[in-house]
């Protein structure tokens, strides 16, 4: 189990909690915050004056004041009405990481919640207790709504939930790990409910698997690069020193790392009558360095978002004030979404052409047609290049941007929303794409850098290619190809392949 100290949560303890599933609960700090804005908060409740979500109806019923033995019924209802989300379920470690973003929220003490509340989301994820979330209702103000009521209705004993692999009521399931539903205070439904924590979670499970793309992409593309006996000379250091872009410069390390050794590289080393290679072979640090870089800008904006305090109104106890904002407005994260989905259209762009170039006897220097043994007879790589193209295709759809698309909701008082769900949710269709067309080019490369036998590629890329054939054959005939691409690309997910080079690759920071 993790502690967390809400407002200075790193991007690696995010990352961990969401590929590892751990349990998490606030530090000793957070919890004296939540005591101070849950005392104040009371106090209000009991006060005469109008505040919002407290004493007051919500979004255009704000102006209906609500009578005191009424609070618990106004939050319940809250819940209850929001939960109209529809779609698929959320992935488990998506939802898992939603509730650690929201315990992260409320430790900031800005909230007014009780700390039996947050009590009851630690023991949830301690005792793996995970809300049915529907995918679909979000567009990201005033904040993730209907998808956050689904988790909050299992707090209350309604809604869906899973808990060791089996789906069953809300009550049921909180009451299999000994815990028992909460009864809502003032403001409490509403601070479930509004921020942006579903949204923040799938553009940071989105972020990460961009981040394990473009890291993939450079040992793919170091292997395209010996495959087609490309030059290395677009690598030297000078050239990224003199344009300073910090993502250009680490990527090409990272290649001259992993050809270094090669002795295809030293065979053609002179007397090459190739003057200058395609772009997708000269430039692949100046186009996955500049993914890297929007990727590390999101990174600080999602690592800021995760921290945030983003319900509403929000109590500022050093002021002793309560006020009503817009934290929970997720334009931030709209913006870091779209930026993340840039980034993995143009990493796998890249790569389909260097898919296509393998493929293609014009451009390949002298490998077989479509990496084909007996061409003609046999028709090697030639489908699966053109699935490449179909996968990249359909992410350059899907990368146009969310964030510029607003519609009117709530009777037009929530007059202009960023669509931060959906822009982050498109996100993990377009890692699927992504990672099916690197492990394409895994496959195209590895076979590629065969067909040159008796020269050996690297030792760290020699690795590489041990790896994938104790799992894959070599492609020696025309065979049921499909089993074969979808191993490759559970390949290219992994960290196996990384770790197989012994090499350092860029990190992800904030």
């Amino acid at each position: 189990m993790l502690t967390l100290n809400p407002g200075h949560v790193s991007l690696e303890t995010l990352e961990r909690l969401y590929r590892e599933e751990l349990s998490a609960k606030l530090d000793k700090d957070a919890r004296t915050r939540v005591r101070a804005a849950a005392s104040r908060l009371a106090k209000a409740a009991k006060g005469k004056e109008a505040v919002y979500g407290v004493n007051t109806g919500f979004g255009k019923l704000a102006s209906i004041r609500i009578a005191p033995e009424d609070t618990s019924t106004l939050q319940r209802n809250l819940i209850l009405s929001h939960c109209s989300g529809v779609g698929p379920t959320t992935p488990r470690n998506v939802t898992r990481l939603m509730m650690v973003l929201k315990l992260i929220s409320l430790g900031r003490g800005a909230s007014g919640v009780r700390l039996k509340l947050t009590n009851l989301i630690e023991a949830m994820l301690k005792f793996g207790i995970t809300p049915v979330v529907p995918t679909q209702g979000s567009v990201g103000a005033s904040g993730d709504l209907a998808p956050l009521a689904h988790m909050a209705a299992v707090m209350i004993g309604e809604g869906r939930a899973a808990i060791d692999g089996k789906e069953m009521s809300g009550k049921r399931a909180l009451a299999k790990a000994g815990l028992k539903p909460i009864t809502l205070g003032p403001k409490e439904g509403l601070a479930l409910i509004n921020g942006t924590q579903f949204s923040t979670a799938y553009a940071l499970a989105g972020l990460f698997d961009a981040w394990r793309a473009a890291q993939i992409a450079l040992l793919t593309s170091a292997l395209s690069i010996d495959a087609a006996m490309a030059s290395t000379a677009p690598l030297l250091e000078e050239i990224h020193t003199l344009r300073g872009h910090p993502g250009q410069i680490a990527a090409a390390q990272t290649m001259r790392t992993l050809l270094d050794g090669s002795e295809i590289r030293d065979s053609h080393r002179d007397d090459d009558p190739r003057v200058q290679d395609p772009y997708c072979m000269r430039c692949q640090p100046q186009v996955v360095g500049a993914a890297m870089d929007i990727l590390s800008q999101a990174a600080s904006t999602l690592t800021r978002e995760a921290n945030a305090a983003t319900d509403n109104p929000l109590v500022l106890t050093e002021v002793d004030r309560i006020v009503s904002g817009g934290n929970f407005h997720a334009e931030p994260v709209a913006f870091a979404a779209d930026m993340i989905a840039l980034a993995m259209a143009e990493i796998g762009a890249i790569s389909q052409r260097r898919i296509a170039l393998l493929v293609d006897p014009t451009l390949s220097f002298d490998l077989p047609p479509f990496l084909a043994a007996d061409p003609g007879l046999n028709s090697g790589m030639m489908i699966a290049e053109v699935t490449s193209a179909a996968l990249m295709s359909e992410n350059k759809h899907l990368a146009n941007p969310c964030s510029t698309d607003s519609t009117p909701t709530s009777a037009n008082q929530e007059d202009h929303v960023s669509m931060a769900a959906h822009g982050a949710r498109r996100l993990s269709a377009m890692a699927d794409n992504l990672f099916r067309i690197l492990g394409i080019e895994l496959f195209c490369g590895i076979e590629g850098v065969r067909f040159r036998s008796p020269l050996t590629t690297s030792p760290a890329l020699s690795s590489v290619m041990d790896l994938f054939y104790s799992q894959i054959k070599p492609l020696n005939t025309d065979r049921f190809l499909a089993p074969d691409l979808e191993k490759a690309s559970v390949l290219a997910r992994s960290a196996e392949l990384l770790f197989a080079t012994k090499a350092e690759f860029p990190t992800l920071e904030s």
